[in-house]
């Protein structure tokens, strides 16, 4: 199957006390490029993320897109320090014994004291983090290829069917060449009796100027090479997979051939399809940068 680098994929997941969404979305690149946006509690997992997500995408502009939040507000709790408290509370009846003060130390003044009471983060539970991240990623992962694997469907209908109006020009053009060398010898022959009135025509002559006509408008091989990656690019298509580097090399050839072919063409008929042929495989090209 071919798969286009254009997609999209949206995933969503929630355990109760943590949600993660993830969204992935893709444009033309000619290698892969991963650009990952994502909070800072979760920069720890990038590594594996950029991991998972090579196992679903070879090529492309990759654009991924990671919320997290946690649903129960309860990702910090309150520490209490008894050593720092016992320090403040030796000190504070020192002070008291020294100079003569009353002891009136109450609970809630010393809770206070810089240090007795404070708040923590708890501590993330990585595996449990990592695991909600990875489910919900493979899952946008698989929608997103779904995604591509439509539009390289069509795409690839589209193109098989470019190629077989492109056989359709390459026919004509074949069936066509053996005809334009059979008129210019007969305008030649015409030509020449016209100027020679009646005096006999020199049918050596005639031939080696029919011979070196043919011989420099001939695009017999250009042809069979064009057919040929015209056929082979029909059944890359159909065998799928990631095609889109051999696909454009094949379409530069192409494009080699129908140059060639153009620019040895005496005919007006050959050079308007040749010119068909041309624009045909330009619209290949610009198709074959969007696949895989």
């Amino acid at each position: 199957m071919i798969k286009s680098m254009t997609g999209f994929g949206r995933f969503e997941t929630s355990d109760g006390t943590r949600k993660c969404t993830v969204e992935i979305k893709s444009v033309n690149h000619r290698y892969l490029d991963l650009a990952i946006k994502m909070p800072k509690k979760l920069n720890f997992f990038e590594a594996s993320i950029r991991n998972v997500l090579k196992e679903y995408i070879q090529r492309g502009k990759v654009d991924v897109f990671i919320t997290y939040e946690e649903v129960a507000e309860q990702n910090v709790c309150i520490k209490y320090n008894s050593e720092i408290a016992g320090e403040y509370l030796k000190y504070l009846r020192q002070m008291a014994e020294e100079f003569g003060l009353d002891d009136d130390i109450r609970v809630s003044t010393l809770s206070r004291y810089p240090e007795v009471l404070t708040m923590d983060e708890v501590s993330i539970d990585e595996e449990e983090i990592w695991n909600l991240l990875e489910g919900t990623l493979r899952k946008a992962a698989e929608g997103f290829v779904e995604s591509r694997i439509k539009e390289g469907e069509n795409l690839k209908n589209d193109m098989v069917s470019k190629l077989d109006g492109m056989l359709t020009h390459v026919d004509f053009i074949t069936e066509r060449s053996p005809i334009i060398i059979a008129e210019y010898r007969k305008r030649l022959e015409e030509k020449v009796k016209e100027l020679l009135e009646d005096n006999k025509i020199d049918e050596n002559r005639i031939l080696t100027e029919v011979t070196i006509f043919a011989d420099k408008s001939c695009v017999d091989e250009e042809l069979v090479r064009l057919r040929s990656h015209i056929e082979t690019t029909k059944e890359t298509l159909i065998a799928g997979g990631s095609v889109g580097r051999k696909l454009d090399f094949i379409a530069q050839e192409m494009n080699r051939e129908a140059n060639t072919t153009l620019s040895k063409s005496n005919d007006l008929e050959i050079s308007n399809v040749a010119i068909e042929l041309k624009t045909e495989i330009e619209k290949i090209r610009e198709q074959i940068q969007n696949i895989e």
